[in-house]
């Protein structure tokens, strides 16, 4: 409750409503279509991938810039985040990403809307391929922001807010056609809510965040392990200072028996 009770819990919560917000505006904005013809999934992939690249730089010093429950999440299995914390980012993250949606909705001409940016599986593509599709774009995604966080790292190379804004652009490039390569779990939920179409809604629930717990056990338990107790992740959860590792008692020194020697 220490935790809750601080400005800088409450700044960081509002960072996450506020990043979601204009994640979803943005992203979803450049997905419409102004003019018959196809999608162009090169422009949407880049709105959504330089719109995280733009609020990690912008807001990553505030609440780390997840704007995503499964990078969420996946912090929170790995406990680099409280469980207040992790749940006051959720909260945030959906009330953003509707808030986001409905403004873009109020903004946008009615001929222009259509389904405002809706996740939805291509025809051919079955509800099991599509949750696969989802795990693996957003394992792949949330690794890259495991990865960049790392403070472990020695000289990180090059931009964070870069190379997280480029893993989410390949992911919507490889996964636009197949499901519309939601990868955010509030950035799906946001349209949905807006146009009262959840068909196959799960997909992007499931998929996503067994995906961001995947990546979190991959890289905090495998590839970087953590040397960390039980008694610490447990105190990062609950939001209290990790408990100070024991320093072993030396034994007395033994007296030292002073020899003489004639000379």
């Amino acid at each position: 409750m220490r935790e809750v009770r601080s400005a800088s819990f409450w700044r960081a919560v509002f960072a996450e409503f506020l990043g979601s917000l204009l994640y979803v505006l943005l992203g979803l904005g450049a997905s419409l279509r102004w003019a018959p013809g196809p999608p162009g999934a090169l422009g949407a992939a880049l709105a959504f991938g330089l719109a995280q690249a733009t609020l990690v730089q912008a807001l990553g010093h505030v609440s780390g810039g997840h704007i995503n429950p499964a990078v969420t999440v996946a912090f929170l299995l790995a406990a680099q985040l409280s469980l207040a914390r992790a749940l006051g980012y959720l909260l945030a993250q959906l009330l953003g990403a509707l808030a986001g949606a409905g403004v873009l909705y109020g903004v946008t001409p009615a001929a222009v809307r259509g389904t405002l940016g809706l996740s939805a599986l291509h025809p051919s593509v079955g509800l099991g391929q599509g949750t696969a599709v989802e795990l693996i774009l957003t394992m792949q995604f949330v690794l890259c922001v495991f990865a960049s966080y790392d403070e472990r790292r020695d000289g990180r190379l090059g931009s964070v807010a870069l190379a997280v804004g480029f893993s989410l652009t390949l992911g919507h490039l490889f996964g636009i056609y197949y499901t519309g390569a939601g990868m955010n779990p509030a950035r799906s939920f946001a349209p949905a809510v807006i146009t009262r179409n959840f068909t196959n809604h799960w997909v992007y629930w499931v998929g996503p965040l067994l995906g961001g717990l995947l990546a979190g056990l991959l890289y905090d338990f495998v590839l970087a392990p953590r040397p960390r107790s039980l008694a610490e992740r447990l105190a990062i959860l609950k939001g209290e200072p990790a408990p100070e590792a024991e320093v072993p008692c030396e034994a007395p020194a033994e007296p030292l028996e002073l020899k003489t020697q004639c000379l």
